[in-house]
């Protein structure tokens, strides 16, 4: 066995401290300097960490606050919060930027996070000072109740507030634009999340506050500031599936002067179609001529859907998503059939009502009847079909559920349009519904139009090359059976590496109906062509499904339920389009994937939602590639 000395051992403490000890006096107590400096370094830096990530917090969370009590007309709260984001903001900065933040964050890839933190603390201060305190001191001179007095919008007022609006959204824009630009961290997943939540908010700020502006610049023209406008409001009925929500039903027409809404007249969608002379069974075989439309949407819309007869059917005039088209359309079929012009199109659906009736409360109809937020999307589009569907007398009952459908727009819109108790209800209200795309806007004075179609009301298919995928229901049977139908969409696209990635559309489709009886207005196939020898179960839906995708972008396959099928291809608007015709039984599903090679486009994926009856979001995985 051998023994050894402890002093043998110069890495136990008291061989180290001979070995300090043997050092030189001022070396040694360099040495003890410099390591009490780095602790000191380390343990400031560790403050300041700690004192940026709560303040950080506190500023989000402050941030949230202002915003909430800002869109709920609580300016006093508003201010309140926004200046406690702008102090916990300005504390994180200080922190961020301290002489021990800015030494470290220099080092490089140790200093990765620290140098994100920094750019993060400098947006933070930015959204405070620029867009979140100007905002509440804006929004208590702009509430909703001082904008709206009585039935009248102040359009002076709203115009007046523009130019501020308008220095709003583009500080918000820019700070958009630094946010997008923080760099990654080259590890800590924590800043890497705080790094995309901040992104994803000032995206969504800058959005909202753009709207606002130009919805701030539209409204004094569009509601008669400059003259009287009229519009041609269209209820659309998603039960039967278009491509830009539903089937035209009842329409109105609405005027603005200085600001109030005045609704003239309202009437069913019969009077543009024109009277049924002949019936076999729920189809009408022979029908007296229609409002027809001369308008040119050009060649690619006449070779997609020219075989309808859009311009001369009002039933098939909002096949494509792209609302401008249907807009163009119902306006001609208007003014050639009654003689007078409108200055644009207004269309909206029974769920966006069922918003309106949840901020002004319920109507009565003449017999009693309630109309609520509750019912009118089912007494709409699945009720009236079976309450009118049994005197034996095919135009009778159709004649009655029309005039049914109108008197419950009437009095929607009347009220609507009335004295309002609370008028951020209603704003609030219509807000949700444009959110959800269930109202469309089309102006036919150019200039209106061009900054309409910034805005989400447009519903335009965009002229751009960033990646896109819109799926088009379009209900072939003639039936009401979409009220029954549930969708779900897949957009899956691979990285930004090449040219070209390949990609994959993926749409799955549930008939959600039971094996209850129906009558044959709902579950029937009379608008399937003659020619065509298809024979399908009661209930059943037959259904055109088009995907259009980025501009560019070539088919490689199509499976339907994992068997490959055929697909119709065509241009719209340049985009590539894709169609298959499905037949899905009650109660039953069917998936279509589509296999794409697309170009490696920059910009964020964008997937329109159809607006019919489900309500659900696509689910996106595709990478923003850069310019």
């Amino acid at each position: 066995m051998n023994i050894f000395s402890r002093n043998q051992f110069d890495d136990r403490p008291d061989g180290l401290s001979r070995r300090l000890a043997d050092l030189p006096p001022r070396v040694r107590w360099g040495a003890l300097g410099a390591a009490l400096v780095a602790v000191i370094f380390v343990s400031w830096l560790g403050l300041q960490g700690l004192t940026a990530k709560s303040n950080l917090e506190k500023a989000r969370d402050s941030a949230e606050q202002a915003k909430d009590a800002l869109l709920g007309g609580k300016s006093e709260d508003a201010t309140r919060f926004a200046e406690n984001a702008q102090f916990h903001a300005r504390q994180a900065r200080a922190a961020t930027h301290s002489l021990p933040w800015n030494i470290a964050a220099a080092v490089p890839l140790i200093g990765s996070p620290l140098k994100t933190t920094q750019q993060i603390s400098d947006v933070v201060v930015g959204l405070a000072d620029d867009v979140l305190l100007p905002g509440a001191t804006m929004g208590a001179g702009l509430s909703p109740e001082k904008l709206i007095g009585g039935t009248r919008l102040d359009l002076k007022l709203l115009r007046s507030a523009q130019p501020r609006l308008a220095e709003l959204a583009a500080a918000a824009a820019k700070l958009d634009s630094q946010a997008q630009a923080i760099s990654s961290p080259a590890y800590l997943t924590l800043i890497r999340d705080a790094r995309s939540q901040l992104q994803n908010q000032t995206s969504k700020l800058a959005q909202l506050l753009g709207n606002t502006s130009i919805a701030a610049q539209l409204a004094p023209s569009m509601l008669g500031a400059d003259g009287p406008r009229t519009y041609l409001m269209a209820f659309q009925t998603p039960a039967e599936a278009r491509g830009t929500g539903g089937l035209l039903g009842a329409f109105g027409i609405l005027r603005f002067d200085n600001g109030l809404p005045i609704v003239d007249k309202l009437g069913s969608n019969a009077e543009l179609g024109g009277n049924c002379e002949e019936w076999r069974g729920y189809d009408c075989t022979v029908r007296k001529p229609g409002a027809t439309a001369e308008v040119d949407l050009g060649p690619e819309f006449n070779e997609v859907y020219g075989w309808a007869n859009p311009l001369t059917d009002y039933r098939n005039s909002n096949l494509s998503p792209h609302f401008p088209y249907a807009a163009q359309i119902w306006k001609s079929m208007w003014e050639r059939k009654f003689g007078t012009t409108v200055s644009g199109v207004i269309a909206l659906d029974p769920v966006a009502l069922s918003y309106v009736l949840e901020a002004i409360g319920p109507v009565k109809l003449a017999d009693g009847e309630v109309i609520s937020a509750d019912n009118i999307t089912e007494l709409t589009m699945s009720t009236a079909y079976i309450r009118f569907s049994n005197s034996g007398d095919i135009y009778k009952d159709q004649k009655a559920r029309k005039q049914y459908l109108q008197d419950i727009a009437s009095a929607v819109v009347k009220k609507m349009t009335g004295p309002i108790k609370s008028p951020r209800k209603l704003i609030n209200a219509l807000g949700k519904a444009a959110g959800e795309g269930r109202i469309s806007v089309w102006s036919a004075l150019p200039a209106d139009q061009k900054l309409l179609e910034e805005t989400p009301l447009a519903h335009v298919v965009p002229d751009d090359d960033a990646p896109y995928a819109q799926v088009v229901i379009n209900n072939l049977a003639g039936n009401k059976m979409d009220y029954y139908l549930e969708r779900d969409i897949d957009y899956t696209a691979d990285g930004c590496d090449g040219e070209m990635r390949n990609s994959t559309i993926t749409v799955r489709l549930t008939n959600t109906a039971t094996d209850r009886p129906l009558p044959d207005n709902v579950a029937g196939d009379s608008g399937l062509a003659t020619d065509i020898p298809l024979k399908v179960p009661s209930g059943t839906m037959v259904s055109s499904v088009r995907v259009l995708a980025t501009k560019g972008a070539k088919l490689m396959s199509v499976s339907s339920n994992g068997e490959r099928t055929a697909a119709i291809k065509h241009l719209e608007n340049g985009h590539p389009s894709f169609e298959v015709q499905v037949a899905i039984p009650p109660g039953q599903s069917g998936e279509l994937t589509f296999r794409l090679s697309e170009p490696t486009s920059p910009g964020e994926a964008r997937v329109p939602v159809q607006p019919l009856i489900d309500k659900f979001k696509a689910k996106v995985s595709v990478p923003t590639c850069p310019s």
